[in-house]
């Protein structure tokens, strides 16, 4: 029984891996999952200098899911390699760092920075907002996905993840996009805009207004634009958005994803990610399948 992948030459244990932002980078979670169980773990957004995020409150809980407005709070790229890196070397697993700015050099710094690291690959984050274009995300125009693509495909030692956005009229577009940049692989999808209002104090719940809306609300909208993304390119891709069993995971990878990721669910349930291996694992074998690439974009 088969459980290994290949995103772009890099070959996982499995096809579970964890979403950036609600795994840190693995060390909170390591008392209770072992991590040499996960294909890769995702780093959370690692930018080139530390940012301190947005202000309180940022986190909200919504039927079905959550939002957050946390603005990709991290101590930089110094202290991502002084102290995470050591640790995640410590596992049988890859790394995913991903990788966040606000500008196109501020994401080249950093992965210039990572090139001679251990570092398995690097996940871009499009969601951020440019500050150069007025704040609109770097994902929300075709034209800069390819653009930023190709500036850090330019510089990059290893293979390049984009991370779509789904705030667009045709997430097709914007792969194709990172697809003519030199994308090695994509994930889908990054969180939903949401808002949420407290009807007591007659105001905004966030104090950023909105948020990002991920957990299982966003699933049948994550699964679809895998689906037509699997259908418009020709890369691997890494499905996630409202994973929170195995059931969930199958669905993205018949859907046409070739791993998954595991975000809002670990908050609920840190043992997620390891119920998905094992999942994924009993389910192969109570249907006598020997591999589970044979499942990877199935259903047509």
């Amino acid at each position: 029984m088969n459980l290994k992948v290949d995103l772009a030459g890099v070959e996982l244990n499995n096809p579970v891996m964890t979403a950036s932002g609600t795994f840190g980078s693995g060390i909170e979670y390591s008392d209770y999952v072992d991590l040499n169980r996960l294909g890769a773990v995702v780093t959370k957004g690692v930018a080139n200098v530390p940012w301190e995020g947005n202000a309180t409150p940022r986190i909200a809980e919504t039927y079905g899911g959550m939002l957050n407005a946390v603005g990709l709070q991290n101590p930089g790229i110094d202290v991502f390699v002084e102290r995470d890196l050591p640790f995640l070397k410590k596992y049988d697993t890859k790394v995913i760092v991903n990788v966040c700015g606000r500008s196109t050099s501020d994401y080249v710094e950093v992965v210039e920075r990572l090139a001679d690291e251990a570092v398995d690959m690097l996940e871009i984050n499009i969601s951020c907002p440019n500050v150069k274009e007025g704040g609109i995300a770097f994902g929300q125009n075709p034209k800069s996905v390819e653009d930023i693509t190709r500036a850090v495909k330019k510089v990059a030692k290893q293979p390049i993840i984009m991370k779509l956005s789904p705030n667009v009229t045709d997430i097709t577009e914007t792969a194709k996009a990172a697809e003519a940049g030199g994308a090695d692989v994509l994930s889908l999808i990054n969180t939903i805009t949401g808002m949420k209002i407290d009807v007591n104090r007659r105001n905004f719940v966030l104090a950023n207004k909105t948020g990002g809306l991920s957990g299982p609300a966003i699933k049948p909208i994550a699964i679809r634009m895998v689906y037509q993304v699997a259908n418009a390119v020709n890369l691997p891709i890494i499905g996630m958005g409202g994973i929170m069993n195995v059931e969930d995971a199958l669905e993205f990878i018949m859907a046409g994803a070739s791993a998954v990721s595991v975000g809002t669910a670990n908050f609920a349930n840190p043992l997620a990610t390891i119920e998905i291996v094992q999942g994924l694992e009993a389910y192969l074998k109570k249907n006598n399948i020997g591999d589970i690439n044979s499942l990877i974009g199935c259903v047509k």
